[in-house]
């Protein structure tokens, strides 16, 4: 069980610069890290990797020194007006740091075009060793697991795969059994946090819930023990767990990525 592969997400500590997260990650235990080369807002302070080849260089060599690889890279939007041949100068960035996987979101409503546009995208990221996994939100137009799963399975390409966030896969309603039957394959890696209380009735809340307040591994309501008993046994785990009350009150990035691993490894003792 000591084995599991530990990612430290950007958005737990996202006012870092990359080389900074590295250092954290380094310091606390993790042997990997997703690094965010696209923001997912354009409210978001943006470390601007894929522009800046001084950052990048910094960042390879922090990741050298410490001996912490990249596991994702993120956000990529697939939206109506999306050019798939655009992403090609992110997922170079992202094939210099070794990156396995990318993050995709669906932001396009017609789901016959986010279908052929995530295929597309999948032909053009295999050219650089890298895996496309399709995060469902309740607030995209991947709204669950049901549909994130019939657009990768109807792209047909064998590098797509589906991502599983703990907090999405509560707050959209999806199911443990039919998690269960997704092939081994369309899981590459998943994103750890808890969720605590009951789905809100606004879509409002369970966004600003999913960007700034979610909580550490066993903390919160959600069937974690479930979720990971129902994922492939050797998945990755990036550990996603924003928690601004924490940074507001002063808790260091540093402190709050090892709140983050300690527990997630003492609930996976409980495998």
């Amino acid at each position: 069980m000591t084995d599991r592969v530990f990612s430290l997400a950007a958005l737990t500590v996202l006012e870092l610069s990359p080389p900074e997260m590295v250092e954290v990650a380094a310091r606390t235990g993790y042997s990997h890290v997703g690094l965010r080369l696209v923001p997912a807002t354009p409210e978001e302070y943006h470390f601007p990797l894929v522009a800046d080849a001084g950052l990048r260089r910094q960042t390879r060599d922090r990741l050298r020194d410490a001996g912490v690889q990249v596991m994702d890279i993120e956000i990529l939007r697939l939206k109506a007006e999306t050019r798939v041949a655009d992403f090609e100068p992110v997922l170079a960035a992202g094939a210099e740091f070794g990156a396995t996987e990318v993050l995709v979101a669906g932001n396009d409503g017609d789901e016959a075009r986010l279908t052929d546009n995530f295929a597309a995208f999948c032909d053009l990221a295999a050219r650089f060793g890298i895996h496309p996994s399709l995060e469902f939100m309740p607030w995209t137009d991947a709204r669950d697991l049901a549909q994130a799963l019939r657009i990768v399975e109807a792209a047909g390409r064998d590098n797509g795969a589906v991502l599983v966030d703990a907090f999405h896969f509560n707050r959209s309603a999806s199911r443990l059994e039919d998690l269960a039957r997704v092939a081994p394959a369309r899981l590459r890696y998943a994103q750890l946090c808890d969720v605590a209380g009951p789905r809100p009735d606004d879509m409002d809340e369970i966004l600003r819930q999913a960007r700034n307040e979610r909580r550490f591994p066993g903390d919160g309501d959600s069937d974690l023990i479930g979720l990971l008993r129902t994922l492939p046994a050797d998945i990755p785990l990036s550990l996603e767990i924003p928690t601004r009350q924490l940074m507001e009150q002063g808790v260091s990035a540093q402190a709050r990525a090892q709140m983050a691993l300690d527990k997630a490894r003492a609930l996976h003792e409980h495998l």
